[in-house]
């Protein structure tokens, strides 16, 4: 008996064992003209059998890569497109460039810093107000979110002082949400989600062994 473990490594799994034989046998081959036919017929069934890629951009052009990974690159035939070399397609991309401006509290996110920077030039007056006290309220969700402990509400306005440059005041005795109540309302929303993605699971025919 012939086990996996036993066998040559497959290059790309997704086309089988098969389509590697059939490759090694076409390296085999001496007359190229045999060759070029036989390397079209592997292109046709390497399609078949993954349709999906029908639907990738230069679908041909990506068989054909493939084909000659498979090959490890030995593979000598006339290929519509510039035959690829093992190290144009190994090139890492370059690293993303990730802001570098550092946030002064963490567990309030840039989320309410920008907010707390819109409400600095928003103009005097009750709308002003009421917008202080919504990010001063939103602050409280996320210490109590990443915290989870009762914080007092002088520590959420001092903190928005100190983000706001001393821009945005709030009256000492200013009352936000209750923690309590914030809390509640994290528990509701954990608990519909779960909810979603069971009825979500239930009505998922694969999942239910449907077809």
């Amino acid at each position: 008996m012939e086990y996996n473990s036993q066998r040559e490594k497959l290059t790309i799994p997704e086309y089988g064992r098969h389509i590697q034989k059939m490759v090694q046998s076409v390296l085999a081959e001496k007359d190229k003209e045999l060759r070029n036919k036989q390397a079209k017929a592997i292109i046709d069934v390497m399609g078949q059998l993954n349709p999906h890629l029908r639907d990738v951009a230069d679908f041909k052009h990506k068989l054909w890569d493939h084909l000659f990974v498979i090959s490890e690159f030995k593979l000598d035939v006339d290929s519509p497109f510039p035959n690829p070399t093992k190290e144009s397609l190994t090139v890492k991309p370059e690293k993303l460039a990730y802001p570098s401006r550092n946030i002064k509290y963490r567990h309030y996110g840039r989320t309410n810093e920008i907010m707390i920077e819109k409400a600095i030039e928003f103009p005097e007056g009750p709308e002003k107000d009421a917008l202080i006290l919504t990010i001063a309220n939103h602050l409280k969700k996320s210490y109590v979110t990443w915290n989870k402990d009762s914080v007092d509400d002088s520590k959420i306005i001092g903190d928005l002082l100190s983000l706001s440059d001393g821009k945005l005041k709030l009256d000492d005795k200013t009352v936000l949400t209750d923690t309590t109540e914030i809390l509640a309302a994290n528990k509701r929303k954990k608990r519909n989600a779960r909810s979603n993605n069971t009825h979500k699971s239930r009505n998922n025919p694969r999942r239910r062994g449907g077809h």
